[in-house]
């Protein structure tokens, strides 16, 4: 059976773990296609292997497979979970990789560390414990090989969610920072993060901005921006603009806007209207 798995990791491409991941799932399923979304997540780096997955999530066919892990808690207790979305699968573990993904379908409160899926429609949640879709014998360091891949493989070939294991409830989530505004018309944001260009992309969408998009002064750190480019070779110097993702961005024509700013993930954004100075 042809179906399509992603694979979204921390391991890099040095090293023979991508590859023996590769194996795992095509042993089990030969005709399975596999796609690399990203390998060169910064280690342990849960937030954002979850920023980069939901922004390339929504491009791929439904019953796509994604196969996530960034796991700094492998071999502990943290659990592995499959979920299945009228969108889409995901495997990965239990640790907030997947909020982003599952922001639509996660109730409860706001900074709660675990979200509520009872109530969700359209989801089934079950934690990994029927250890017969499972390499033998599973090593403690590399589940990916061992639970992950075999398990997405297996589900690739029509195995159901519920053989996997038992149903969960609950699931842990990272906090998603959303832009604020303030009593004179002032949008705060942060840095979610910055990619190969040195691009800042921020958690601000295009929805969040006024109509006019020229009347807006955008500060990162100690620079100011007046006005939104329409792309990055619009303007010279440093600029912002609506990015592919739609979301907002900072951008150094032929430069790391992150290097010309010195700028981190979760430094703030501000966006003032002019008429508000």
């Amino acid at each position: 059976m042809s179906a399509i798995i992603t694979l979204t990791t921390d391991f890099g491409l040095a090293d023979a773990y991508v590859a023996a991941m590769k194996g795992a799932v095509l042993g089990i399923n030969p005709r399975a296609q596999l796609v690399d979304i990203c390998h060169t997540v910064p280690p342990q780096d849960i937030a954002r292997a979850a920023f980069v997955l939901g922004a390339s999530c929504p491009y791929f066919p439904p019953a796509t497979i994604h196969l996530v892990v960034v796991d700094p808690g492998v071999g502990t207790g943290r659990k592995a979970v499959v979920i299945r979305t009228p969108e889409a699968d995901f495997v990965a573990p239990d640790n907030g990789v997947l909020s982003q993904v599952l922001q639509p379908y996660l109730a409860g409160r706001a900074g709660a560390k675990r979200r509520d899926l009872k109530a969700a429609p359209g989801l089934e949640a079950v934690a990994i414990t029927e250890p017969r879709f499972w390499r033998s014998p599973v090593s403690a360091t590399f589940h990916g090989r061992d639970i992950f891949a075999p398990v997405a493989a297996h589900l690739s070939l029509g195995v159901p969610p519920s053989e996997f294991g038992e149903p969960i409830e609950s699931l842990t989530v990272l906090p998603l920072p959303v832009p604020s505004r303030s009593p004179d018309g002032t949008l705060m944001g942060s840095v979610r993060h910055i990619d190969n260009f040195g691009n800042l992309i921020t958690n601000i969408r295009r929805r969040d901005l006024p109509s006019n998009l020229k009347n807006l002064i955008i500060q990162v750190g100690d620079k100011a921006i007046h006005g939104l480019s329409r792309t990055y070779g619009e303007s010279s110097g440093l600029l912002a603009l609506i990015g592919s993702s739609d979301y907002l961005e900072i951008s150094l024509k032929n430069g790391s806007a992150a290097d010309f700013i010195n700028a981190r993930v979760d430094d703030d954004v501000k966006i003032i209207e002019k008429s508000h100075q």
